[in-house]
């Protein structure tokens, strides 16, 4: 899963790829670089980052999703949103997955929008409300937590007719370092197999900080990472270095 940010201020890449023009060129290069989704975020959930209603979501998202789906027929398209109006929006131009981080909690419609469009949906572990989002929580047992979350999200998911379930460990998310190594290393135990997992670590800071390292220059430690998350179960990884990740997951399915 490629990452295309329509954003002026995401972490790593805000406004590189926010007009027509250059979000094509980067989902193309994307594609040619072995992404099979393209993962389309309007608004950046870093620390800090502007707050966005869903009508500038859907400003900014434009005719991309349709030009997308013209001119890559192949892709899959997921649209990264916590709104269900932006959902609706995105289902009528043609996206492919709902890629939800906040797993229902922000927007109470959520749930019921995604069981209407049967589209397949990407339910993240995430802190209850939007302003805790990047809360740092100290948990007993991470596992344990997320696996009791997941299961009562999923429940909720299943009852309202959602069958096509994925789910994100949540990442960068209102973790510490420590949860979070602790979370790659018991990446086999979440949900116990019962739904496919993505993984998104790309240019985190639980990685870079760590080290005094820059974002930019953790390719090495990032892939490794992702080998062990792939041997673990791991589904989809979500990431801006194609590329890296590409020979990553050749040399996983070639051992």
């Amino acid at each position: 899963m490629g990452i295309l940010n329509l954003t002026p201020d995401s972490f790593s890449d805000g406004g590189k790829f926010n007009n027509e023009k250059s979000a094509l060129q980067h989902t193309e290069k994307m594609l040619k670089d072995g992404a099979e989704i393209i993962d389309l975020g309007p608004q950046s959930t870093r620390p800090k980052a502007e707050f966005l209603e869903s009508s500038e979501e859907i400003r900014r998202i434009g005719n991309i999703i349709s030009l997308m789906k013209k001119e890559f027929p192949e892709a899959l398209i997921s649209l990264d949103t916590f709104y269900s109006e932006t959902v609706e929006f995105g289902f009528n131009e043609g996206i492919d997955i709902i890629n939800d981080i906040s797993g229902g909690h922000y927007d109470d419609k959520m749930f019921d929008t995604v069981a209407a469009t049967k589209l397949p949906y990407v339910l993240m572990h995430v802190n209850p409300s939007y302003e805790t989002m990047h809360d740092k929580i100290k948990f007993a047992d991470i596992t344990l937590s997320e696996n009791q979350y997941f299961s009562e999200k999923t429940m909720e998911l299943l009852e309202k007719g959602v069958n096509d379930i994925i789910l994100d460990p949540g990442f960068g998310f209102g973790k510490t370092v420590e949860d979070q190594m602790k979370m790659i290393d018991e990446v086999k135990y979440l949900d116990f197999g019962k739904f496919p997992l993505l993984i998104g670590i790309s240019r985190k800071s639980f990685i870079y900080k760590p080290l005094g390292k820059s974002s930019l220059d953790i390719n090495e430690e990032t892939q490794k990472l992702h080998l062990k998350v792939l041997q673990q179960g791991a589904k989809i990884l979500r990431v801006h270095d194609v590329v890296e990740a590409k020979k990553t997951v050749d040399a996983f399915l070639n051992k």
